[in-house]
């Protein structure tokens, strides 16, 4: 049993393949802006491209983007790029970020059946855009409902949960039926390194949509039995983040951090929205995380939005299993500008809406 889920919430059985991975020595974020990246919440695809040169560059102390990407991954490699798909492109991960991301892994010398752009559902996938984006780069789509769940890769708690069609042990029963997480195969068996990109959305339970949320969610079956209470999805989140399987092989993480959305989970409402026009880049999921739960803080308090009760333990217990650190005044931010210039065709968008 994990000793934190015993001290923290006197659960039985939780996981002991959570194993704790190395803290990042230097808890530096980049963030990189530009006022320009979006108008009406629609991003601009070379300012963003920009951005993220500066950004990856900055962060690995590159002299070229080509160069920083190749020091993140070799030709070698199947590289796996995590999005939050589900709601949509309007508020989930953009694809203009993720194509920003493609295009350097590309100038790096990856060649493009070692990308794989992938999810949860091909559904969610295609409707955000995932899918043209895929055609275009010759890059590979793929959805963890599809591919299937590795037997050897889980994750195991007390918890027992109610299993749905695509669920590895659906249809099967026994006393220990229900208890077990399985890895998707995409991630045990077909990536080798993986980069993590998650929109700054609000999330009811974890806080935020956010890098851990976002990779725990994706990665296994039979996670529903979680999204029901803060303290079982507030345990469950980094002690599957930190399975071998997954926290291994994440290189970076980024939050696009164009939008947000300090309203809803799953749905696009652009009326609870503001316009940051950033994009963070970091080794650590955990900083990346708690900095943007302090951003959905503050835009609902310029909103006069109702507050809401962050799910603090998750981040406290990633932080316990050295994932991250979620103290912001130990985080160092590194904040950049590129081009401000106000473009002659339109305004500023309204961050206020």
């Amino acid at each position: 049993m994990s000793a934190i889920g015993c001290v923290l919430f006197g659960a039985v059985g939780v996981a002991a393949q959570a194993t704790p991975v190395k803290t990042n020595e230097s808890f530096t974020v980049v963030s990189v802006h530009n006022p320009n990246a979006t108008l009406a919440f629609q991003p601009d695809r070379e300012i963003v491209f920009g951005m993220m040169d500066k950004g990856i560059t900055r962060l690995t102390s590159a002299s070229t983007p080509a160069r920083a990407w190749g020091g993140l991954v070799s030709s070698n490699d199947v590289v796996g790029i995590k999005v939050f798909s589900a709601p949509g492109r309007n508020s989930g991960t953009r694809p203009a970020v993720v194509e920003a991301v493609v295009k350097g892994l590309l100038k790096s010398g990856l060649p493009t059946n070692h990308i794989i752009i992938w999810d949860r559902q091909l559904a969610d996938l295609r409707l955000a855009g995932f899918g043209d984006l895929a055609r275009e780069y010759g890059v590979r789509l793929a959805a963890t409902t599809q591919v299937g769940y590795d037997p050897k890769a889980f994750y195991d708690s007390a918890i027992i949960g109610s299993l749905v069609w695509g669920d590895l042990e659906f249809g099967k029963t026994g006393n220990q039926v229900g208890r077990k997480s399985f890895v998707t195969k995409l991630v045990s068996r077909d990536i080798s390194k993986m980069i993590v990109i998650s929109p700054l959305l609000n999330h009811n339970q974890a806080g935020v949509a956010g890098i851990l949320y976002s990779l725990a969610q994706g990665s296994v079956d039979n996670f529903i039995r979680f999204e029901t209470a803060p303290k079982q999805l507030a345990q469950a989140v980094p002690e599957i983040y930190a399975l071998p399987e997954l926290s291994d092989k994440v290189v970076l993480c980024i939050v696009d951090a164009l939008i947000c959305q300090y309203e809803g989970t799953e749905r696009g409402l652009l009326h609870y929205s503001s316009a940051l026009n950033e994009i963070r880049l970091s080794r650590d999921p955990v900083a990346l995380d708690v900095l943007s739960i302090r951003d959905l803080d503050r835009q609902r308090n310029l909103a006069q939005a109702s507050s809401r009760k962050t799910a603090h333990q998750l981040y406290s217990i990633a932080a316990l299993l050295q994932l991250g650190i979620d103290e912001i005044d130990k985080i160092e931010v590194i904040s950049l500008e590129t081009d401000t210039r106000q473009p002659q065709s339109a305004a500023p968008p309204n961050t206020n809406q």
